[in-house]
């Protein structure tokens, strides 16, 4: 509605034109796109609004046609903010001139460096561990060890793993070559294809459903599809294992959110992010999707914290973007569907 108010005027007004852009915009209001679903968004802009009085306008859609969308207006666009998930996402936005540095004291001591863009043009605002499940009828924890060891021989026929066509797979193997070399990760990857029980799955929660059923004996997924998943069906004799916590710890990502970079509200979108990224917005940013918390201060929801600490992995997860096309070819090379 706002974007055809501002079409209108430039087809029937063009000196009321000149006035909206000699000076700024109603900083009241702000416009925000987003990848993440209305009902995950929604409650946070609501509580921003009550809180400060600014209104968020938001459009949601997938990450991609939102980028394409944000290159097609180019400095016109009236988006201020850009939310995503995945720091793949996240880079390839900042590489495509998407988005703009911001500087802020507040939101530097809320997120960890690892958690942010080194030349903070982003930020992760929730987290997301991408760890081990097995069927606790068939496996005890002391089974089981991290990704690198679901490559061995053992496993043969007891692997389950989603489609290498989505970014959080992509993603771990980035951070796998980022790790272990590309010559290493490419081994992994070939023991994985491998050791599998039967083709990858679309989704994870297929995937977990595949080893509650005995279809295989362990996989790996995120985990707010596991919280997902047990609170529909909680007999399921799935269980949670935080992988390489005596190496370099579990498989980390983030969805997380950067300014635009011709956002007509940058001051404001900065006091957005800084909001997000402290106290009660932070609760609400994760615990809506059963993630945890960016800002290590900031406690995860009852559930999440039921299932255990652990070490997450601490290199940057823009290693997640900046080896996405190589981690695509090794994992084709591989045969990882």
């Amino acid at each position: 509605m706002i974007t055809r108010i501002r079409f209108t005027t430039f087809f029937f007004a063009p000196l009321a034109l000149c006035a909206v852009f000699s000076a700024p915009l109603q900083a009241e209001e702000l416009v925000v796109y987003t990848a993440r679903n209305e009902q995950l968004i929604k409650p946070l802009f609501d509580a921003y609004t009550k809180e400060t009085g600014v209104k968020i306008t938001f459009v949601t859609d997938k990450e991609g046609a939102l980028m394409q969308r944000l290159k097609s207006e180019g400095r016109n666009t009236p988006a201020d903010m850009l939310i995503t998930v995945d720091a793949g996402n996240l880079w390839q936005a900042a590489q495509e001139g998407l988005l703009k540095p911001v500087k802020s004291e507040v939101v530097e001591k809320n997120i960890p460096a690892h958690l942010r863009d080194p030349n903070n043009q982003w930020f992760g605002l929730s987290v997301r561990a991408r760890t081990l499940f097995y069927n606790t009828q068939k496996l005890k924890p002391a089974d089981l060890k991290g990704y690198e060891d679901l490559a061995d021989p053992k496993w043969k026929g007891r692997l389950c793993l989603r489609t290498s066509k989505k970014v959080y797979n992509q993603s771990l193997v980035a951070m796998m070559i980022a790790e272990h070399g590309a010559v290493k990760a490419e081994q992994i990857v070939r023991g994985w294809v491998d050791n599998l029980a039967t083709q990858p799955f679309p989704d994870d929660t297929k995937m977990m459903e595949a080893v509650a059923a005995g279809q295989c004996d362990v996989g790996i997924a995120n985990t707010y599809y596991y919280g997902r998943l047990m609170e529909k069906s909680p007999k399921l004799p799935l269980g949670i294992f935080w992988a390489n916590q005596e190496g370099s710890g579990v498989h980390v990502n983030i969805s997380g959110a950067g300014v635009t970079k011709f956002a007509k509200h940058e001051k404001e979108a900065v006091k957005l992010l800084e909001w997000l990224s402290s106290g009660k917005a932070q609760n609400l940013f994760a615990d809506v999707n059963l993630e945890f918390p960016a800002n290590p201060q900031i406690k995860p929801d009852a559930t999440v914290a039921a299932w255990g600490t652990f070490k997450g992995n601490s290199i940057n997860v823009v290693k997640a973007g900046e080896l996405q096309v190589e981690a695509v070819k090794l994992m084709d090379r591989a045969g990882y569907k």
